[in-house]
């Protein structure tokens, strides 16, 4: 992807990971509302696919598709993010469902089942799920929140350390592997297969015996204990 004068040819890497940008929407696009449009999450990646042509460094080590790659989600998740979508009721509610989940381990020295969390949030089972269908489309797992604290990936070398491999490498990769380690088999289990088999919500339900909606509530109660013990 060089140019006769041994420049990067950035029309050329554009055209190339153009392809990229879609496929990262529509594994984004699985995880979020109806109401996000594909394009929408296009556009932005496309964004950072511009912003990672003009900052990206060749002599700094990284490959232009690991960089490209950040940057084109990180673009999408910040404009997911800027949108706020869920009312503040939805986040107030799963911010005190994560603080419950953290109090009832804490007491129990166990994950804590469904019942007991409707009663510790003094709701009944149905209401409950309800508010666990309600938050999960907002949620966005742990790392990602924790990668986007520790700032963007720099491909130049002058910022802060690679967040992706400071993650890998450091403490915050262990406490997750610990928190997930921690979760029951079932979630455990649908936490696998939906972020690392990239299993749709039908495919997920058929391997648990649960219908789509179910398992979009026991993904919100798993990302929230993995919230309550990552606070």
């Amino acid at each position: 992807m060089y140019t006769a004068q041994g420049k990067i040819d950035q029309q050329a890497l554009l055209e190339e990971h153009l392809p990229a940008v879609r496929r990262q929407a529509l594994a984004l696009q699985v995880k979020l509302p109806a109401s996000i449009e594909l394009d929408d999450l296009i556009q932005a990646g496309t964004v950072g696919l511009l912003d990672a042509l003009r900052r990206y460094d060749p002599n700094a080590g990284a490959s232009f598709s690991t960089f490209a790659s950040q940057r084109i989600r990180g673009a999408m998740i910040d404009e997911l993010r800027s949108r706020d979508w869920l009312p503040r009721s939805v986040r107030r509610h799963a911010r005190e469902l994560d603080r419950c989940m953290h109090r009832l381990e804490q007491r129990l020295g166990r994950a804590p089942q469904e019942r007991e969390v409707a009663a510790e949030m003094g709701m009944g089972l149905e209401d409950y799920r309800r508010l666990l269908s309600d938050t999960n489309s907002g949620l966005l797992l742990p790392f990602e929140d924790i990668v986007a604290e520790q700032g963007e990936p720099d491909a130049g070398g002058n910022g802060p350390p690679d967040p992706f491999s400071a993650l890998l490498d450091g403490q915050q990769r262990d406490r997750l592997i610990a928190a997930i380690e921690s979760l029951p088999d079932r979630e455990k289990l649908l936490i696998g297969l939906y972020y690392q088999e990239d299993l749709n919500l039908k495919e997920i339900g058929a391997v648990l015996g649960v219908t789509e909606s179910r398992v979009c509530q026991l993904h919100s109660q798993a990302v929230s204990r993995l919230r309550g013990r990552l606070s």
